[in-house]
């Protein structure tokens, strides 16, 4: 409570104010090189069962999808016991829990006792992890943070994150190449252990949570925040086209680089270009979300984004060999400029107008559907190229991407400038 009646003093606070804000530079910091530990593991886990146990192309798939799966299994009871413990510590052991299944590896494989069957706990491991710190993460922004600083704070974790996806995946391939995929995960070891450094070093003081008058019910607590999801105009419908618009950028991705190799016969170094440039849209939408926000309103940035991110698909399966690389690196550009502007106005929408001892349940809530649908896209998207042909997968998923738009235009979003500060009940 607190927090949501902050002197709104920081709202005119000019752009690059929280450089000087000591507290959010370590949070920057700590989730600035997990981040790109993160995104290293993306390409070393699985370079590491190929290159060094010569996994299956379905050992392979599972292990990838393993990493999101933990999202449909424990992410409504992770929300829960976010909103019953203080945020900090659970984000630090998250990080020392992901630190520790990394080591892991090199250690077994030292001892020549490395299997594909560990590295799927690992991932599963991990990606328990990430769904405690994430979304401990969400709710403990705003501690440290007034709410006309959200935008800004959000924007800069966003632009951050962006660009570990084009930094991470080209760091692990390099590392790989020079001294194996193994040294890859050591390295994310090493930045999940600075990431747990940076949050111990925050002076902030997090509100203690209030224990209730009564003993709560885990159940109780986890449909309080599906209720207040399912039941609020602007979360539902938001969540709804996040799920949606996953399903598309998730399938097309996930045969993406299959479709550049095999299809256009590229050369890996040409795709890993490709897709770094596909990435950049990300970064300058981090950077450019505040500014949109603030000149057409926050309701009209989203409707804005979901256009960048949707119809600029169907360049995507335009693509061809030489000048024809220039239409699927347009629409990737596009498509990331309008997910990070989306991204950074959503989240700082949510951080404000849900109250905030249902924060940690209502994220997860919004997570579990916008996340549980990336691995079951992925299978999807598979099994549409096996079948098909992976050129048909990119048409169809490129194709329902450009359409998830109309989602938005169901709700009361479409008829605003700005999103609310709060529910019409409050």
């Amino acid at each position: 409570m607190t927090i949501a009646t902050r002197s709104d003093d920081a709202d005119v606070r000019p752009t690059g104010g929280l450089l000087r804000h000591r507290d959010f530079r370590l949070l920057w910091a700590g989730q600035a090189v997990s981040s790109v530990g993160s995104n290293v593991t993306t390409v070393a886990l699985p370079l590491v069962a190929v290159a060094v146990l010569d996994a299956g192309t379905f050992q392979v798939a599972v292990l990838t999808a393993a990493a999101w799966l933990p999202w449909l299994l424990i992410g409504l009871p992770a929300g829960a016991w976010v909103d019953r413990l203080p945020r900090r510590p659970v984000m630090v052991i998250c990080d020392l829990l992901c630190a520790v299944a990394f080591l892991s590896v090199p250690l077994a494989a030292v001892l020549g006792r490395l299997t594909v069957a560990q590295l799927l706990v690992v991932a599963l491991s991990a990606g328990a992890a990430r769904v405690f710190f994430e979304t401990a993460d969400q709710v403990y922004l705003p501690v440290l943070l007034r709410p006309g600083q959200l935008p800004e704070g959000n924007a800069k974790l966003q632009a951050t994150q962006t660009a570990s996806y084009v930094v991470g995946p080209g760091l692990a391939g390099l590392i790989a190449q020079l001294v194996g995929a193994v040294a890859a995960l050591l390295l994310d070891a090493l930045t999940f252990l600075l990431s747990a450094m940076f949050l111990l070093r925050i002076r902030t003081r997090e509100p203690r949570v209030r224990p209730s008058q009564r003993p709560r019910s885990l159940r109780r607590d986890i449909t309080e925040g599906l209720r207040f999801v399912i039941r609020d105009p602007y979360l539902r419908v938001l969540t709804l086209f996040g799920a949606a618009s996953n399903i598309g950028l998730t399938g097309y991705q996930a045969v993406l680089v299959v479709f550049l190799v095999r299809e256009l016969r590229l050369e890996p170094g040409l795709v890993g270009g490709l897709v770094g440039v596909m990435s950049a849209g990300g970064i300058i939408g981090a950077l450019l979300a505040t500014t949109v926000a603030r000149r057409c309103g926050t309701a009209r940035a989203v409707l804005i984004a979901a256009a960048l991110t949707g119809p600029p698909a169907l360049l995507i399966p335009l693509a061809a060999p030489g000048v024809g690389l220039a239409w699927p690196a347009l629409g990737g550009l596009l498509i990331g400029l309008g997910v990070a502007i989306g991204n950074v106005v959503k989240g700082a929408f949510r951080q404000t107008y849900t109250p905030h001892h249902l924060l940690g349940r209502v994220t997860v809530s919004m997570h579990l559907l916008n996340y549980g649908t990336i691995p079951l896209a992925a299978v999807l998207a598979g099994a549409i190229g096996a079948r098909y042909g992976v050129e048909t997968a990119i048409v169809v998923m490129t194709a329902w991407l450009a359409l998830t738009p109309l989602i938005l235009l169901v709700g009361p979003i479409r008829r605003r400038r700005d999103l609310p500060a709060a529910p019409a009940a409050s």
